[in-house]
């Protein structure tokens, strides 16, 4: 993260959680919460990390090492997709697109160095240069019903379809659903861009974005869920995350084999608790006592009150689910796609 960056939104009441990139809030949590669910809001994502990949083989590259089909990425096009090991297990998710030529992923913060030298291993002798631009990029957040308002008093291009970008000189947009956008611009613009962008939108924390990301069902990787799920349990294949009609990249026979079987036993669920939820958490039903049945992928306080997450759930045991052991406390749990 550029430190002068975050020097910045702590000079604009920005409170992090100790050293960590975590952005905790602007001093009204509770209140940012609410406003994420009904007004505009505008949410540094330090949570997340940026990799640029260049070079005349690094679409070939890109293609070969992920779930979905580079090849066919077009211009200003955005698409999930995943990074599995040889098992079929998701080490990571991005936010893939190009522009011109060159290809930038978009990840979980805690997932970025080991992900990009994992990466560099299998390059070998291709003609591919990966970079983080973590440092001397700055990427904002912007949901809620004046944020297309916001973006054109901000003198920003609004893309008109989901999972698509536009540019103006160096900023780039990218919606991402019905309401919501991320904006990427170098780290000497942030300042200017969120002094103009304020003026309609709350600032407001990690945890607003993060129960934003809940209700559009977006499953991002973490360091906490590394390895734990095929793409398929997360739902990944229903967002455009997967191609079965691609060659091989590293797990391809598992998450193939998993398909066209029909094996998939555990599915994306949105929870809801009166406890605390966290990436990572193991969950438990007293209907299957030998095993766990689902992992939390994502979790952030509601605007409603308590918690609520995205978690891999076994679908046959959804109904009775418990926080962290078989007497823990009971969680709600429903299919995000029934």
């Amino acid at each position: 993260m550029n430190p002068q960056w975050r020097s910045f939104l702590e000079s604009a009441q920005g409170h992090f959680d100790g050293n960590s990139t975590e952005l905790l809030n602007f001093g009204d949590a509770a209140g940012e919460l609410q406003a994420a669910r009904q007004q505009t809001v505008v949410v540094p994502l330090t949570h997340l990390a940026l990799i640029e990949a260049t070079g005349e083989d690094a679409k070939a590259f890109l293609h070969s090492q992920f779930t979905s089909d580079i090849n066919h990425l077009g211009a200003n096009q955005v698409q999930h997709a995943g990074w599995c090991t040889a098992k079929g297990r998701m080490q990571a998710s991005f936010l893939a697109w190009r522009q011109n030529e060159r290809y930038l992923l978009a990840l979980s913060a805690d997932l970025q160095e080991a992900s990009q030298k994992r990466l560099q291993m299998f390059v070998l002798r291709s003609k591919v240069r990966l970079a983080t631009l973590t440092d001397s990029t700055i990427m904002l957040g912007l949901a809620g019903p004046q944020a297309e308002e916001a973006l054109a008093e901000s003198g920003l291009p609004c893309p008109a379809s989901p999972m698509i970008t536009d540019q103006q000189g160096e900023i780039t947009v990218m919606r991402l659903d019905g309401t919501r956008f991320a904006v990427l611009a170098p780290a000497s613009a942030g300042e200017a861009l969120w002094q103009k962008v304020v003026g309609k939108a709350r600032p407001a924390g990690t945890a607003a974005w993060r129960w934003l990301d809940i209700q559009a069902a977006y499953p991002l990787v973490t360091l906490a869920t590394k390895e734990e799920f095929v793409p398929q349990m997360a739902d990944f294949e229903k967002i455009g995350g997967v191609s079965f009609h691609k060659g091989c990249y590293p797990g391809q026979e598992v998450v193939a084999r998993t398909q066209y079987l029909g094996k998939v036993k555990r599915h994306l669920f949105r929870l809801t608790s009166q406890q605390a939820l966290k990436a990572g958490d193991v969950l438990h039903s007293p209907d299957n006592p030998d095993q766990s049945c689902g992992m939390v992928m994502t979790a952030a306080p509601s605007p409603a009150g308590g918690y609520e997450a995205l978690a891999v759930v076994q679908s046959n045991f959804s109904a009775n689910v418990r926080l962290g052991s078989l007497d823990g406390p009971p969680v709600q749990a429903a299919a995000v796609n029934p």
